[in-house]
């Protein structure tokens, strides 16, 4: 079932088309990654759908429901959302930070519900970050700020979970933990969308692909259909280095 879904949308920067008639569809329990050279409209895609850009043309839906016709309440409960940027503003502790995905569901002032603590706990326990859940945000790695950035994602307990580069700042180890992260987040029933620059991650852990190029979708699909040679070539320009099954392992330049 698509649980966000983008129907011939187009958006602008200005004067200047950032999404050309894109049509999408991003699956409950599957983790979707979107892929692309700089610029192509990866993150442009996820302003969209948080509608913080609207669309000039065509129609974006969450859970079957227009994304204009949701309160603020209503868009924060349904889309978590991992921004790109790691960069921690204010110094209080990792455990605030993300306590703060809980915001949805309280009150204003209101103290957090045992419902909400036992979310952050779990939340900072999947992503490895209970060593350091009592330290001062600005204190720590840009590496560990990501993980901890995740588990506020993940505290959201959102049907759709947008994450924007995530894996920028992990080091490999927490690259494929992030990736396990979201396959089990998936496995949840949510909606994982994640952009990503490393598509071998993408061709290994990921459900489907979609291939973004100046705005438009180029491929979408499974991750040996839509990375296939032809696209990687056009798209990239870049030649597969696959293993005798046919999976992605690098890439060279042509």
């Amino acid at each position: 079932m698509s649980a966000l879904s983008f129907e011939s949308v187009s958006a602008n920067y200005s004067q200047r088309a950032a999404l050309r008639d894109v049509t999408a569809n991003f699956a409950a329990g599957a983790v979707t990654a979107v892929v692309g050279p700089n610029g192509a409209g990866k993150t442009t895609l996820f302003r969209v759908a948080l509608g913080i850009l609207s669309a000039s043309a065509g129609a974006v839906q969450a859970l079957g429901k227009p994304i204009a016709d949701l309160s603020r309440e209503a868009m924060a409960r349904t889309i978590a959302y991992l921004p790109q940027s790691a960069d921690a503003h204010w110094p209080v502790t990792a455990r605030r930070i993300v306590s703060l995905g809980r915001l949805p569901y309280r009150k204003t002032l209101a103290p957090m519900s045992r419902d909400d603590e036992a979310a952050v706990e779990n939340a900072l326990s999947r992503c490895e970050a209970n060593e350091f859940a009592e330290r001062s945000i600005d204190e720590l790695s840009a590496g560990e700020r990501a993980r901890v950035l995740l588990a506020r994602a993940l505290a959201t307990g959102a049907p759709i979970l947008l994450a924007d580069e995530p894996a920028a700042h992990l080091d490999p180890a927490h690259q494929l933990l992030l990736m396990r992260l979201l396959k089990e987040e998936a496995a949840r029933g949510t909606a994982v969308a994640v952009t990503l620059h490393d598509l071998t991650l993408a061709s290994r852990y990921c459900d489907e692909i979609v291939v973004m190029q100046a705005g438009r979708v180029a491929a979408h699909g499974t991750p040996s259909s839509a990375l296939s040679d032809a696209t990687l070539a056009d798209v990239f320009g870049v030649a597969a280095v696959r293993m005798e099954n046919g999976a992605l392992v690098a890439w060279r330049p042509l």
